[in-house]
């Protein structure tokens, strides 16, 4: 699914930005990607939203000051990024992954290690799995991620253990992009170390996460989000019914990419989730001939045009503040634990999307409210429990 207001509209304006400024925003306290895009589209620059975000997270609830990345910390980075050979790719610059500038919560800046142009080609294809491989499925991934690259079809994996580690491995050669859920100087797993090496003589590393960060739990969902957002279609080939690369094919779908599964024994764990997503309607795949003959019989995502009008200016007139604390009372009536759609509360509050923006903006930068996928938020647990309580 992408974004409803695609935010191709400031990759012009984003590319000429102050990188210091870019980062300093996207590393704030509460401050994500999609919240990021919303900041510069309401306040015109970043370094305005930055400006902007002690007064939103007051009025949001939050007490204690705005954790902002201070320009020292932003330099630091930049040149500590540097040192180890990598580059920072700002949203909008012509080294930026295409097909990510479609979906619904790109990340502002990507740090690269290796060869950007790798994933500039025509067809780029996910290959994800279990990191408890099997022997076969081992060699399957391998040779799909080998055949794909005989195509010039750049890979695109995780670098994790198993399934990942195999698609790297076969198409190291024609190349293959490691998305890593970690900084870029934080090899995981560790074993991956020769295998990191090399594809960043031969192919490219990239990660949204700060130089120096060790992978957590809610890392690899934004880690799997970019990996399917930078391909047109996602082959998982092991899968159990709990496996990540779930996690990875429902963002596909979720960003209108192809999936594609490997038929297993209905025997196996690691084949439950695989052979569930072909009885919902995923592709079955037994070789790259099945996925050229849908990559090839459908035309190249978005790649083209890239310079939509520029975001010179604040998007809209601030609204008064007696229009937001209305805004504001209204919202929070509708909001609670369970993700509610952006769409559904335009709608039912009634509201201008520029004012529906604000009010989300001032809750999340107060660490009160939480984004999800399909364009959908909900207060935090604590917040909603409050709201049950007060009302």
């Amino acid at each position: 699914m992408t974004h409803p207001e695609s935010w191709r509209g400031l990759s012009r304006y984003l590319a000429k930005e102050s990188l210091v400024d870019v980062l300093r925003l996207i590393r704030s306290e509460n401050v994500g990607p999609v919240t990021f895009f919303n900041l510069v589209r309401q306040f015109g620059a970043a370094k305005s939203a930055l400006e902007a975000i002690p007064e939103l997270a007051q009025k949001g609830g939050k007490r204690a000051p705005v954790l902002c990345y201070t320009s020292k910390d932003a330099e630091r980075e930049i040149e500590q990024t540097e040192k180890l050979g990598a580059r920072m790719i700002r949203f909008g610059e012509d080294a930026y992954p295409p097909l990510l500038t479609e979906i619904y919560d790109p990340p502002p800046v990507l740090t690269a290690l290796g060869f950007p142009h790798v994933w500039q080609k025509r067809h780029t294809l996910a290959i994800v799995g279990s990191r408890n491989a099997s022997a076969n499925g081992y060699q399957l991934a391998k040779k799909i991620a080998s055949d794909a690259g005989s195509r010039d079809v750049a890979i695109v994996s995780g670098l994790a253990r198993g399934i990942d580690t195999a698609a790297h491995a076969g198409s190291l050669a024609s190349g293959t992009v490691a998305v890593m859920a970690s900084g870029i100087d934080h090899i995981y797993p560790p074993e991956n170390k020769p295998l990191y090496e090399s594809i960043a003589k031969q192919g490219a590393i990239i990660t949204e996460q700060p130089l120096g960060m060790a992978p957590h739990a809610r890392s690899f969902p934004g880690r799997n989000r970019i990996i399917s957002g930078m391909s047109q279609g996602v082959v998982v080939v092991e899968a159990s019914l709990k496996s990540g690369s779930l996690i990875t094919a429902r963002f596909a779908l979720e960003q209108d990419r192809e999936v594609f599964a490997v038929p297993g024994s209905p025997l196996d764990p690691r084949c439950k989730g695989t052979n569930g997503l072909i009885k919902q309607g995923a592709t079955v795949c037994e070789s790259i001939e099945d996925v050229m003959s849908v990559l090839n019989r459908e035309p190249p995502l978005f790649i083209g045009e890239r310079e939509a009008e520029a975001y010179e200016k604040p998007a809209a007139t601030p609204p008064q503040e007696s229009e937001l604390a209305e805004a504001r009372r209204l919202v929070h009536s509708k909001l609670g634990y369970a993700p509610a759609a952006v769409d559904e509360l335009l709608t039912q509050c009634q509201l201008t999307s520029n004012v529906l923006s604000l009010v989300l903006l001032e809750l999340e930068l107060a660490g009160r409210l939480s984004r999800h996928a399909g364009h959908k938020v909900s207060l935090k647990a604590e917040e909603a429990d409050l709201l049950v309580e007060n009302s």
